[in-house]
């Protein structure tokens, strides 16, 4: 089943939505595909889209600096948090 680039567009910005408001706080993948309502590996290719347009990084460390190794949490780029902050 294909999905349309228009409800991908949708999707994303669903995604930059709960990024947003989660204060900062890097979410996991499966976090973000469990708060809308979607397949987790669709989620992580649309993640890893706005990560190419710049939208989004992706966190590979731990806070105590360990590496995951199969996971990864992702928080809005500053330049998307600040341009959410100011259409607040």
């Amino acid at each position: 089943m294909r999905i349309s680039k228009a409800k991908q567009d949708k999707i994303s910005e669903q995604i930059l939505a709960l990024l947003f408001t989660s204060n900062l706080r890097p979410l996991f993948t499966s976090q973000i595909s469990h708060e809308i309502a979607r397949d987790e590996e669709f989620v992580k290719k649309i993640l890893f889209n706005l990560k190419k347009k710049g939208l989004v990084n992706e966190v590979t460390k731990n806070p105590k600096g360990v590496s995951y190794l199969k996971r990864s949490r992702w928080q809005l780029s500053d330049l998307t948090y600040s341009a959410y902050k100011q259409r607040q």
